[in-house]
């Protein structure tokens, strides 16, 4: 791989880098998207071949390497790294602004990411409650009637975290007749979509969420990964849940603290656990929570849908165009 160039005009080749095989769509339709623009490169590699080949790229999209102060370094030619959604934890954001480098996320109340996300969330908390993998064994058993399960109708549920995905989400509950309780750090209405008490019961901060937790039957946590939130969900704030409440996590792994939901399983404090992310991806699957039978686990695909996904290539496609253009950049959101 030779020099790249941004400048246009001259047959030069703007390059974007996808970091990895996982989430291959975002490759193909990003691919598809450009097919048309023989000035735009898009290259796929594996997550340990990034390191030797960040410095003949324009463009980063990082999905889950973790991008380095020692990898952004190597990135002489990078001009915008960015995810193709919002979280961007694995990114040194400190030393890509060193570099002169741009950092961004594609908001996902524009491209459908968070709709998607809260439909997983549903999905899931009505797998946990009418207990799939149960009904999975009977009808491998040929039972009929079994098992007894539970409706969502009725229940309290804690958004854990309001931001795009936790606005959807309580949309999403409202119809089932349940009670919305909902933290976020600020609530100032230059923060929030629409009018969130049409949508929400109750509202709280981070300092609420503990006694929210034992208001609530279900718990579905939305919230953005970082220094303060990772292990957020611990023994103090399952030990605060009802006995026999429901966990759903549809945000980042590592906001679970793992041996604390094990032993609340094991304990039968936890009724069930419906996640799709997990503490390592991809997770092993012999991994023992996931031998418990109230147990459910997606591949990490909540965001993951034709609409979101095809949102979200045109947004990777727009930026690397504008990069290579010069044009004022549309559809992204820089953190530094």
């Amino acid at each position: 791989m030779g020099d790249s160039s941004v400048s246009n005009g001259h047959g030069a080749v703007t390059r974007v880098l996808f970091c990895g095989p996982y989430w291959p769509a975002a490759t193909n339709y990003t691919r598809e998207y450009l097919q048309d623009y023989p000035f735009i490169q898009v290259d796929e590699v594996g997550l340990e071949q990034v390191p030797d080949v960040i410095q003949n790229y324009n463009l980063c999209v990082v999905k889950n390497r973790r991008i380095d102060s020692d990898i952004i370094a190597k990135a002489t030619q990078m001009k915008i790294i960015m995810q193709y959604g919002v979280g961007l934890e694995g990114v040194d954001v400190n030393a890509a602004t060193e570099h002169k480098i741009k950092v961004a996320r594609i908001p996902g109340s524009t491209t459908g990411n968070a709709v998607s996300c809260a439909e997983m969330a549903i999905y899931l908390t009505l797998g946990i409650l009418r207990k799939q993998k149960e009904m999975d064994t009977a009808v491998n058993r040929r039972d009929l009637g079994l098992p007894v399960g539970e409706t969502l109708f009725g229940k309290t549920v804690l958004v854990l975290g309001f931001g795009a995905i936790g606005v959807e989400v309580a949309k999403r509950l409202r119809p089932f007749k349940v009670k919305v309780l909902a933290t976020k750090r600020n609530w100032t209405s230059d923060t929030l979509p629409c009018d969130v008490d049409e949508i929400v019961d109750k509202k709280g901060g981070p300092e609420d969420m503990y006694d929210f937790a034992g208001e609530a039957n279900i718990v579905i946590t939305c919230m953005a990964l970082n220094n303060e939130t990772a292990g957020i969900v611990d023994h103090k704030f399952l030990s605060s849940m009802k006995k026999g409440s429901y966990l759903i996590n549809i945000a980042r792994g590592r906001l679970l603290d793992y041996n604390a939901v094990f032993d609340h399983l094991k304990s039968g404090h936890l009724a069930g656990l419906g996640i799709d992310v997990a503490w390592m991806e991809p997770f092993d699957p012999e991994d023992p929570i996931l031998k418990f039978p109230n147990v459910i686990i997606t591949p990490h695909v909540a965001g993951v849908t034709e609409y979101s996904y095809r949102t979200m290539a045109k947004s990777v496609g727009d930026t690397a165009l504008q990069l290579h253009s010069g044009e004022p950049f549309t559809g992204i959101e820089f953190v530094n």
